[in-house]
C-alpha cells in the first residue's frame, strides 16, 4: 500500500527535459550522419562555450540556476509529502484515502438539520469545514457539525485523530 505520495510531477518535468535535450542530440546526430546541414552547429556551440570565462555574469547565472534547480528537486524528493493513505487503527494493515475520508465527513455534516452545503478541506493535521444554513438562529449548528463528524471519524477509526475548524457561514433572507 502506498502511504505517500509519489513525485510525479518533478519527475514527469526532469524526464521530459532530458527528452527534449536527447532528441535534439539525436536529431543533429543524425543531420550529421546523413549529410545534411545540422539543426545546432556543433562548431558554433563550442564557440559559444569557449568565449565564456567561469567569472562572467552568464556562466554564474547559469550556474546558480541549475545549482537551484537541483536543490529543489532534492527538496521535492527527500520531503515528505500528503500521506495519499491515512492508517486505520487496529491489528491489520489498512488505510483510507483522503478523498474517500473528506468524502465521508463531508456527507456526515451535510447531513445534519439546517446545513444546506457542507464542504471540507482536509490538511495533515486538521479538518476545515466550510458550513453554509439557510437559518437565521444558528446556535447550536457548530456544535451538531462537530458531533456528526466525531461520530463519522468514529466510525473510520483513523490511527491520529485531526483537530476540527468549523466555520460557519450563514445566508441572509431578505425579509
Amino acid at each position: 500500500m502506498k502511504r505517500r505520495p509519489r513525485r510525479t510531477i518533478p519527475a514527469t518535468l526532469t524526464a521530459l527535459v532530458l527528452l527534449a535535450a536527447c532528441v535534439l542530440i539525436a536529431i543533429v546526430a543524425i543531420q550529421l550522419i546523413i549529410g545534411q546541414t545540422p539543426l545546432i552547429s556543433y562548431r558554433s556551440v563550442t564557440d559559444a562555450l569557449h568565449s565564456i570565462q567561469w567569472n562572467d555574469t552568464a556562466a554564474l547565472g547559469a550556474g546558480a540556476a541549475v545549482v537551484l534547480l537541483g536543490l529543489l528537486l532534492l527538496l521535492a524528493a527527500l520531503l515528505p509529502g500528503k500521506p495519499t493513505v491515512l492508517p486505520l487503527t487496529g491489528d491489520v494493515d489498512a488505510g483510507v484515502t483522503r478523498r474517500s475520508l473528506r468524502n465521508a465527513l463531508q456527507s456526515a455534516a451535510g447531513s445534519v438539520d439546517g446545513v444546506s452545503k457542507a464542504k471540507l478541506k482536509l490538511g495533515r493535521r486538521t479538518i476545515v469545514a466550510r458550513i453554509r444554513t439557510d437559518r437565521t438562529n444558528t446556535a447550536g449548528l457548530t456544535d451538531a457539525v462537530c458531533a456528526a463528524l466525531d461520530r463519522r471519524l468514529d466510525q473510520v477509526t483513523p490511527l491520529t485523530r485531526p483537530a476540527m475548524k468549523i466555520q460557519l457561514h450563514a445566508t441572509r433572507n431578505a425579509p
